[in-house]
């Protein structure tokens, strides 16, 4: 997966941050304005001078005129938690392009935007990763190191590294999409911006994951992605169906009669996705892995404001 964004998208997306609806409330230095107090550039208000105050920050033109003592207060900057949560389980790899490589290049520009506006960025990939032999063990431990240097980056230069390290992410097992963000939400300090890239289509649904976010208090964009061939499939006649995580077996006759049923099916499902989102404060998007990820990046999610 060479070059996993070209020079020119990524030249445009210097030009954007992320856009955070609630102020950050991390403890390291960033270029957030935050509810605390400190001692940046950006004048947030005054409070009266007690003994032992810095006289640095007195403000000797207002005790010209009141002949009262103020220290002035400074908006504080901090980093913005910024948390994406990648699906790497096996029906991700369908498709052609895969549902996971187009996930993939979201999750880098998503983090680029980011880094290159110093705020944190942390990838929780999932399912979580088992090896069943001695023999996936060398993989098992490579994934897992790559894992674990996406779990905390920070700054614009280490946007190389960060970018390698996708491109050397696999993607197998079978999905656990709910008990992931929950985890996710447990090892959060505090709330930031959380990005979600799935299929969704995991069985066991995806309300309790998308709820757990929302009552943590995080800013969540859920991205849905689908192939081609989910959307409008070209394959007919007497099938035989094989679930990629679970490997149940399901035998069915497609004819291209059933074809708008099925389309319908399809836009039923995401149209309720989309209502649960909008419902609770969720942005949502639904994409086709086919298409041009430009479009995505550079005017869907302009557009709905969640960087600019």
């Amino acid at each position: 997966m060479a070059g996993i964004l070209t020079p020119q998208v990524l030249r445009r997306l210097e030009q954007f941050q992320l856009i955070a609806a609630r102020r950050a409330k991390s403890s390291a230095k960033g270029e957030r304005k935050s509810r605390a107090r400190g001692q940046s550039v950006e004048f947030a208000d005054y409070r009266n001078y007690v003994l032992g105050d810095d006289l640095r920050y007195l403000d000797w033109n207002l005790y010209g005129r009141l002949d009262r003592l103020f220290l002035k207060l400074y908006e504080e900057e901090r980093e913005l938690p910024v948390r994406i949560f990648l699906d790497a389980s096996e029906s991700m790899l369908f498709g052609s392009p895969s549902k996971f490589d187009f996930a993939r290049q979201v999750a880098a520009a998503i983090g680029y935007v980011a880094l290159c506006g110093f705020d944190r960025v942390s990838l929780h990939i999932f399912p979580e990763l088992q090896a069943t032999s001695d023999a996936e063990m060398l993989n098992f431990s490579q994934q897992m190191a790559i894992r674990g240097a996406l779990r905390s980056v920070r700054g614009k230069k280490s946007s190389l590294q960060y970018f390698a390290n996708l491109t050397a992410l696999k993607a197998g097992g079978a999905a656990d999409f709910n008990a992931s963000l929950k985890r996710g939400v447990l090892e959060s300090r505090q709330a930031g911006v959380a990005v979600v890239l799935s299929d969704f289509l995991d069985p066991a649904g995806y309300e309790p994951g998308l709820l757990a976010l929302v009552g943590r208090g995080f800013q969540v964009n859920a991205i849905q992605i689908l192939s081609p061939e989910e959307i409008n499939p070209g394959t007919f006649g007497d099938l035989r169906l094989v679930d990629s995580e679970s490997g149940a077996v399901q035998e069915v006759t497609f004819g291209k009669y059933r074809l708008a049923a099925y389309q319908q099916a399809v836009a039923n499902y995401v149209q309720r996705l989309r209502e649960f989102c909008k419902a609770r404060g969720v942005h949502f998007f639904s994409v086709n892995s086919g298409e041009s990820i430009e479009d995505l990046l550079l005017r869907q999610l302009r557009t709905a404001e969640m960087w600019g």
